[in-house]
Formats: structure tokens, sequence, C-alpha cells
């Protein structure tokens, strides 16, 4: 048998990693993705291949070329990604950490020193595999050196396989004369320039006939077609030239240790401790848990006997802090006397070696335990949970003064990651790998201890960052107001919503009729394919941008051309109703609860900027452009003796663009009540305010709410139909109305590119990363995160405040009335009938006093007996 050697081209399988994988980035913000399909793609090798030995090759300083006589010639190559750049020297320190062999010498590629080792090993008389991304190393193929090259489709890694044999069969030349076609034809990649006008086929012709690039220019009187004969008599050195750059060196001056390339276990403790800081979860089943179980589990135990469960809650109501988890049992298999919720047993931490499981069991049912764990919630310090507004049902002595989210606190830390679980803090804060394949009693005790113990941790990163505030009087009593949304929910009439749904129903059928009867025939409007060839090859309509599955039929596109051609217009409606119909009329149906209400979810751990998030159903999502889409809130109703109130703050991201800017004019004419469209309009359009047009005020608006979105003069052009030139000049003059405004955006995003964030008024920090990427689109985008960030993330925080108000003002009056919604800057209110004076007087104070602004905020109310009226 011989011995086997796998050679890894390490740029190469990097760089094709990297755009193989989407992007990816753990929670300190570093770019992960090429490491990560670097990895999948050697794994996959290793597991097929069962090496002997193994080694991994770099550029030293990529590009180098292999001859000084060549030493003037510049290249075109790009440079590379700064995204992939930074993960160079990550994929080397986790291949040192598997103990895995870097060979690297200045001067030389990395596929000379693939050439190089694979000639030693096989003159050892071993097999050798060497993987890389490169054709060029086809060269290198023989009977016993197979060149494989990874390819991604479909997010599957799949390997082309080639021998000396397989290349000449696929190319049509052999391994050596595949050097001569690469000099013929050139390589822009890989910064060979070829002869020019000799493309693929044609130089693997003339190889294939004379062999070499040597014997053709012999012969070169004699090539087909006549342009090649006469461009390789001209371009002869260049050709020369890409030969010797073309030929990969095999007898390279290294100094090659086999025994340093023997492949042992890569499963190293130091190689485990990488994979946890990446984040590559699903990797980590490659490691034996054995060799790096946590101490922590040592400590794990099932309290069962009646005195014991006492004399832990005793203890644990004199500790500082405690961790608290519930659990299903396996399989969800639930005790006699586990709660409805399928929850069967509770856990507690306090201290490392202070980890007990409580079971259900006849002395001691799930009521009896939450019971005793709402008391020790409302009288330890700090008691902490991941994801505590789920479990608030079970503990109505827990308070927002004493109570820790752990989940709600790494978010604020890293607002990116927006989908947390109790592993990640694990991973995150406490270095601890959580065993999938444990039971639930085990998880459940891990869940228990990473409250604990990375409580104190996370506290102390978020006053390090000056979220410490933040977390404690806003975040932390936010999860209780939320609860309590949750818990009240908001009556639904079914048959209205079944009514509403008949009548979009009606309509849908009435516009497919009429959309069939204009296109002369019968198609699937729902098909873009379909679709795009009636629209621009029956019909012959502009704006046709064509794609690699067809005609683009996107709304943008379509909205250019809704003026001028009716049964565009119709298929928009169309559009719009079908998902009006799906989502809303026959979706909301399936929400409704067993007491006719829906009880939805509110996140507050999903968006970036802070905003909280709907879901189960997404109810802030509710069309509001078209009068059709409104109508579905007349079936959200108040309960019997009640009214809605409806509060929405009045243009809140323009007033806080006032007094984060500090701009004069603007916060004068927020302090006089003014009109702001037709003030800026007024000052952009040079026109007297009392003679500002409606379309002005409307273009006004428009630059208005754009500027807070570092809006383009491409985006405003597009919005308001003008050309780029007139949407340049009208942001131009907004910025000389408004020069506040243009200091103020211009400094956040320098701040973020000197910090790495942008930071609301109130410290809620949002990480800018797109600010250092090697990409223009993606720099773009966040130098509008930048200008955007502080402003709509203040004013979810000044939502969030005047929520917390308003919930708590009603509770301590001992009132009826309940906040049951939120949709970004509006509350709504299900307010008994005898408390609506009282309670608009709650909301105007709580939301226009929950900050301390240069100017006024203003909330408009409105009361009706459904949601519809009071909006």
């Amino acid at each position: 048998m011989r011995d086997k050697i796998v050679l890894i081209d390490g740029h190469s399988i990097l760089n094709r990693a990297f755009y193989g994988v989407p992007d990816l980035t753990n929670s300190e913000g570093l770019h992960t993705n090429a490491v990560y399909g670097f990895l999948n793609i050697m794994f996959k090798i290793l597991d097929e291949e069962k090496p002997e030995y193994l080694t991994v090759t770099f550029d030293v300083h990529a590009p180098t070329f292999r001859h000084k006589m060549y030493a003037d010639y510049k290249g075109t190559r790009k440079p590379m990604a700064e995204e992939l750049r930074q993960q160079v020297p990550v994929i080397k320190e986790v291949l040192k950490a598997m103990d895995i062999e870097i060979i690297e010498k200045e001067g030389l590629e990395a596929d000379d020193l693939l050439g190089t080792i694979s000639h030693l090993c096989e003159e050892k008389g071993m097999d050798v595999s060497i993987i890389s991304g490169d054709r060029d190393t086809l060269q290198l193929a023989t009977e016993h050196v197979k060149i494989r090259i990874p390819k991604t489709k479909q997010g599957r890694t799949e390997v082309e396989d080639y021998n000396a044999s397989d290349v000449e069969e696929h190319y049509g030349v052999t391994p050596k004369e595949f050097i001569d076609v690469k000099a013929l034809m050139g390589d822009a990649s890989d910064n060979i320039p070829g002869v020019p006008g000799v493309g693929e086929k044609t130089a693997t012709k003339i190889i294939q006939q004379y062999k070499t690039i040597e014997n053709a220019y012999e012969h070169a009187d004699e090539l087909k077609p006549p342009r090649a004969s006469k461009n390789l008599k001209e371009y002869w050195e260049q050709a020369k030239m890409s030969k010797v750059l073309a030929t990969i060196d095999i007898h390279a001056d290294i100094d090659f240790d086999l025994e340093k390339a023997r492949h042992g276990n890569p499963y190293t403790s130091a190689a485990h401790e990488m994979f946890q800081k990446l984040q590559f979860k699903n990797m980590l089943s490659r490691f034996d848990v054995d060799t790096v179980s946590n101490d922590v589990e040592d400590s794990f135990r099932e309290v069962t006997d009646k005195q014991e469960i006492d004399a832990v809650f005793a203890e644990a109501e004199q500790a500082e802090c405690v961790g608290a988890a519930f659990s299903r049992d396996p399989g969800n298999v639930l005790p006699l006397f586990a709660h409805p919720s399928g929850y069967g047993r509770i856990s507690l931490a306090w201290g490392k070696d202070k980890i007990v499981s409580i079971p259900c069991d006849m002395d001691m049912d799930f009521g009896k335990l939450t019971e005793r764990l709402s008391c020790l919630a409302g009288k330890v310090k700090c008691f902490s949970m991941c994801g505590l507004k789920e479990f608030l049902a079970y503990l109505p002595e827990a308070d927002s003064g004493s109570s820790f989210d752990v989940i709600v606190a790494a978010y604020l830390l890293n607002p990116l990651k927006s989908d947390y679980n109790y592993e990640d803090v694990a991973r995150e804060q406490l270095g601890l790998l959580i065993d999938e394949k444990l039971d639930d009693t085990a998880k459940s005790c891990y869940e228990a201890y990473t409250a604990y113990a990375a409580a104190p941790l996370l506290e102390k990163k978020l006053q390090e960052t000056g979220m410490d505030r933040l977390f404690r009087e806003v975040e932390m009593p936010l999860v209780f107001t939320l609860y309590n949304m949750e818990q009240a929910g908001v009556q639904v009439e079914a048959e209205e919503l079944k009514a509403y749904g008949d009548q979009l129903g009606t309509r849908i059928v009435e516009l497919e009729k009429e959309i069939y009867d204009l296109a002369g025939e019968e198609f699937n409007i729902n098909s873009p394919k379909q679709l795009g060839v009636i629209l621009f090859e029956k019909l012959g309509m502009p704006h046709a941008k064509k794609t690699k599955t067809g005609y683009s039929t996107a709304a943008d596109v379509l909205d250019k051309l809704a003026p001028d051609y009716p049964i565009v217009a119709k298929i928009l409606e169309y559009r719009q109703l079908t998902k009006l119909k799906s989502t809303y009329a026959d979706g909301l149906a399936v929400f409704i609860g067993a007491d006719g209400r829906i009880h939805g979810k509110f996140n507050q751990t999903v968006t970036a900027t802070g905003r909280l998030s709907s879901t189960e159903p997404n109810l802030q999502n509710i069309p509001v452009r078209m009068e059709l889409g409104r109508l579905i809130r007349k079936v959200f109703v108040p309960k019997e003796g009640c009214v809605f109130v409806d509060a929405d703050y009045s243009q809140i991201e323009l007033r806080i663009l006032a007094h984060c800017s500090g701009d004069e004019q603007l916060i004068q004419a927020y302090r006089d009540a003014r009109d702001i469209h037709r003030m800026t309009a007024s000052q952009v359009f040079h026109t007297p305010f009392d003679e500002v047009t409606d379309l002005q005020r409307r273009n006004a608006k428009a630059v208005n709410f754009g500027i807070v979105y570092g809006i383009s003069s491409f985006g405003l052009s597009q919005d308001l139909s003008i050309t780029r030139k007139e949407a340049a000049q009208y942001i131009e003059h907004y910025f000389e109305t408004y020069p506040g405004i243009k200091k103020f955006l211009d400094d956040s995003v320098a701040h973020a590119k000197e910090n790495g964030y942008a930071v609301t008024l109130f410290g809620r920090r949002r990480p800018v990363p797109e600010l250092k990427s090697s990409n223009f689109m993606q720099r773009s985008f966040g130098e509008r995160v930048a200008m955007n960030a502080p402003i709509q993330g203040t004013a979810a925080d000044i939502i969030k405040i005047a929520m917390i108000g308003v919930d708590e003002e009603l509770r301590k009056r001992n009132m009826k009335s309940r906040l049951i919604l939120q949709v970004h800057d509006e509350l709504l209110i299900e307010a008994d009938e005898n408390e609506v004076e009282e309670v608009k007087e709650i909301l105007k104070d709580k939301m226009e006093h929950a900050a301390d602004l240069s100017v006024p905020l203003i909330a408009d109310m409105h009361t009706g007996k459904n949601w519809y009226e009071a909006k």
C-alpha cells in the first residue's frame, strides 16, 4: 500500500470558499464565511481520502512571479476583498490549532510549493492529492498525482478529479501541454497575458497539432486562423513570458519535512476553542466531547426529596444571583403532574457547584414549584433567566428591578445577531459548549447556570459600553410591558374578517378576468416568466429588463408602466389584493384564540435599530397606503364596554433630527408649530411660504423624510420621477437651508467609521461593519445606516419609554384600560368607556414627556369603535 498525502492550496480554496458561501460573521463582527467554507471542503476531502499526511500551502505575498526576468511585468489582478483578506490569518490560526502543517516561503506562490512537494512525495513512492481551485495545477497531474477541484453548487460541495489521463480526455492535451495552452490563451485572473486573439479552442487546436508554443512559432505561417498566425509572431516575447508565468516550479528551493506533515487527530482542545469563538456550531460535533467536557457538568444534580427541595430554595434565597430555567422532559412526555404547557421541571443555579434540577412528582407539582420560584424571584437581588418574558406567567412576584434577561443583554451588545438562544450566550460569554445530545435535564441545568454565570459578565460589558442604564431602565421594564400586552391581546371579529376576505376574493376574480381580457389570453398572473412574456413580448411594453430566468416584473419596473398601461395597474392591484387575502384575511384567522382575541408576540431582540417586531401574526405590517388595506383594521375591535384610543407621534424622526442636529431653523420651526414640509418647500424651491403648491410640499416631504434615511440623488429622483440632476439640486438646497443637518449626518458617518458603531441619544449602539467593506455598495449602505440609526434608534427608544410609562401608570391607578398594541410610532389602548379622558391624559403625558428634546414631542390621538376609526 502506498502512503497518501493531501496538499491543499490555501489561498485558492479560501478564495473559492469566500465566493461560494454566503457572508457569515461571528458575535465580534469577524467575517467567517471563507474559513467556514474552507473547513467544510477540507473535512470532505479528509473524510474521503483518509491520508497519512496533510499540508496546506500559502502565498506569502500573493501574487508573486516566478522569474526575476519578468519582474517589470505589471499584471491587473484585482486586490483581495477586505472581508477575505481579514480571514487569511484566521484560517492559519485555525490550522495551527488543529496541528496541520502549513508551508509558505517568500517569493514562491502556493502552487510552486504544491508542485515541488508533490514531486518529492511521488518520488518517495506516495500517492498525492492536490486540492486547488486553480486549474493551472492540472499540469501537475500524473498517474499518482491527482488534482481535485472543489466546486460549490446550491450550498453543496462537489469535487472534480483529474489524473493525467483525465486531463487529456477532458481537455484534449496532456498535463504538460496544458501549460502551452495556457501560455497562448492567457488568464487575466492569474496575470498571464497570453497572445491576443487566441482563445481556448484555438490554443488547444494549435497545441494538439504542434505540442509546444516553440514548435508552433516555428510553423507560425501555417497556423489557422490567420489572426493567430499574425499575433503569435507579433507577441512572441509575450507568449514566452506567459509560458514561464504559467509553469509551476517542481524544483523550488524549500525545506519539507514529511514527518511534520503526518496527519494525526486535528480535533484538539485548542481547535475546539477556535471553533467556538468562530461559532461553527455544526462542526463541533466532530470533536470528542469527553476531551473538551465542561467541568460545570460535574456539579449537576437532580433533587426529588421534599426536604432537600426546601433546603435548595432556602439556600438560593441567600444568594446574590440565581439563574433559573424551565424544562420539558425528554421526548416531551409529560409527567403525571406536569403543567399543560409541557414544562415538567425547573432548574436553579446560584454558584458553579450549586446547580440543581427539580422534576415534578406527586409531592411537588408544577404549580407548587412555580410558587416557590416566584417567591424566590421576588427576594433575590438578581433573578436571571434566558428569555424571561416567556415564563412571566409563572412568576407574578418577579419585577424589572431585580430581574435580568441574559438574551436581552446579549442582544443589546450585538444587535446584528437576531436569533439568540442560551447556547449562544453560553458559548460567547462563558466559553461553554452545550452538547446537543444531552438530555433535557442536563440542558436545563446548563440553561440555569448560563443565566446565573453570564449575568455579571454581561452587566459589566453593558457598563463598559454605556448601555447599562438603557438595559435597566428601558429594556428590562419593557419585558414586563410586552408580556402584559401579549396576555391582553386584541379582539377580532371573525365573521367580519371572513366577509373582508370574501370581498377581496370577489375583487381578485374580477381583476383576473379584466387582466385576461386586456392580455387577449389566460396565463398565470403569479408567474413572473409568463407575465414577462405577455407584457414585453406580446404587448411590446418598454422598460424590459432581461434576467437569467426571464423578464423582470418587479414592482419598480411595473410602477413605471402603470400610468400608461391599464393592464399593469390592474396587475399591481391584483398583487396587493392577493397578498392582503393570503397574509391577512386568511392568515389572521389562524391566530384567533378561543377567547376571540389574537395574542401575538412582540420581539425586542430582532432588529438592529432597536425597533420592536411583531410575529404570530405580524400586526406591524398591516398595509396603510391603500384604502382596501386599511379597511382590515375594522375587524380589530375593543371588548364590550370599551373603545379604542389610538395615539401616534407626529413626525417623531424629524423632530429627533432637529434635536440631534441642533439646526436652529428647523428647531425654531417646530417650536413655532409651523408646517415643516411647506417651510422646507418654501426654502428649497425659493417660493414664498403662502405660495407653495401641493406638489412642491409633497416633494419637500419626500426630501425631509428621505434625508433621515440617507437618500441619494438617484433614490430621490426615482421617488419623485425627476432627473437625477434635479434631485441633486433639491438635496443641495436642502442642506443649504438646514446646514446643521448636513454637519450632523457627516459627523454621524465619521463617528461610525472611527468607532465601528452608530449610537442613539440613549446610548444604544448599532454596529456598522459595512463601512469597512471593500464593496462600494456595501460601504454606501453602511453610510446610510450610520446616518439613520441614531435617528430611528432614538425613536425606538422613545416609544419604548412611552409604552412602559403608559402601561405602568394604567396599572398603578388600577384602571381597567389596557395597552394592547404598538406599531412603530403608534400605541393602541383598549379603554374602558368611563376612563377615556383619563387614558388620553396618560397617553399625552407619557408620550410627550418620554424624552426631553429641544423641540416638542407631539402625540395625535383619536378614538373609535374599531382600529380603523381610531386611526
